[in-house]
C-alpha cells in the first residue's frame, strides 16, 4: 500500500521547529533531509539539533559526501531509515551493514542519472531504495514520470525492497506515482506550502487511493 510521506527541508533551528509543530497534528512517518553543503548545494541544521516526536516513524535522507562521518550520530538518533545516496565518493556497503546490524532500515538514494544495473550491489542489500527527481536541498523539482521506468529495474533486482519516491509529487501526479509501483511518496512542498497542511496531506492520501482513472 502507497503512503504519502511529509517532508522536512529546512536551514534554521527556527524553520525547523515551525515544520515540526506544523507537521504534528497529522504526521506519523516523516521524511527529513539533512544537507553538507557539498553533496548538496544547501546545508541543513546540525545533526545534534534535530529531533521529532515520539510517536512519529522517521526516514533521514542523507544528502552528505562522506556517509562515514555521519553514521555513528545517526544511528543514535534512532530512525527507523537512513538514506544515503549511491553517487557518494566513499562505499556505501559497510554503511548499509553498519545500519542493518543496528535495526535501522538502510536506503540507497538514486540521482536522475543514476541507472540501478550500475548499483546493483547496494539495491540488493538495502531496505528502501529512493527514487530522487528533486533539486537536491531544496524543495520542489519536477517529477519526471519517465523516472517510473526505475522501479522496474530496482524491482528485478530486489523484488520486495521498498521504494521511495522523492521531488516534485503533488495532487497532480501521486496517483501516477501510486500506480507506478511506489510504495512511499514523498511530498515536500505540495504539503509545506499549503495554506492547510493537514488538509493538503488528506487530498494527497484520497487521490493515491481513488478507484477511478478519470
Amino acid at each position: 500500500m502507497t503512503r504519502i510521506v511529509p517532508c522536512i527541508t529546512v536551514e534554521s533551528e527556527d524553520d525547523y521547529k515551525a515544520a515540526v509543530e506544523r507537521l504534528s497534528p497529522f504526521a506519523t512517518r516523516v521524511h527529513i533531509d539533512i544537507m553538507d553543503g557539498e553533496f548538496a548545494p544547501t546545508k541543513s541544521i546540525p545533526v545534534d539539533k534535530i529531533w521529532w516526536p515520539q510517536e512519529w516513524t522517521v526516514d533521514i535522507h542523507a544528502m552528505v559526501a562522506r556517509p562515514s562521518q555521519y553514521i555513528q550520530a545517526l544511528i543514535q538518533m534512532r530512525p527507523a531509515t537512513v538514506i544515503f545516496h549511491a553517487e557518494v565518493k566513499e562505499d556505501l556497503t559497510p554503511v548499509i551493514q553498519q545500519l542493518k546490524a543496528v535495526g535501522v532500515h538502510a536506503g540507497v538514494g538514486l540521482l536522475k542519472p543514476t541507472v540501478p544495473n550500475t548499483v546493483t550491489e547496494y539495491i540488493e542489500t538495502a531496505d528502501h531504495v529512493l527514487v530522487f527527481c528533486g533539486n537536491l536541498g531544496y524543495y520542489g523539482g519536477k517529477a519526471s514520470l519517465m523516472q517510473l521506468e526505475k522501479v522496474r529495474l530496482i524491482r528485478n533486482i530486489h523484488p520486495d525492497v521498498e521504494i521511495g519516491w522523492d521531488g516534485g509529487a503533488n495532487l497532480e501526479n501521486v496517483f501516477s506515482l501510486a500506480q507506478g509501483g511506489v510504495d512511499v511518496i514523498n511530498c515536500g512542498g505540495a504539503i509545506s506550502r499549503a495554506a492547510d497542511a493537514a488538509q493538503a496531506y488528506q487530498q494527497l492520501v484520497t487521490e493515491i487511493n481513488r478507484e477511478s482513472v478519470i
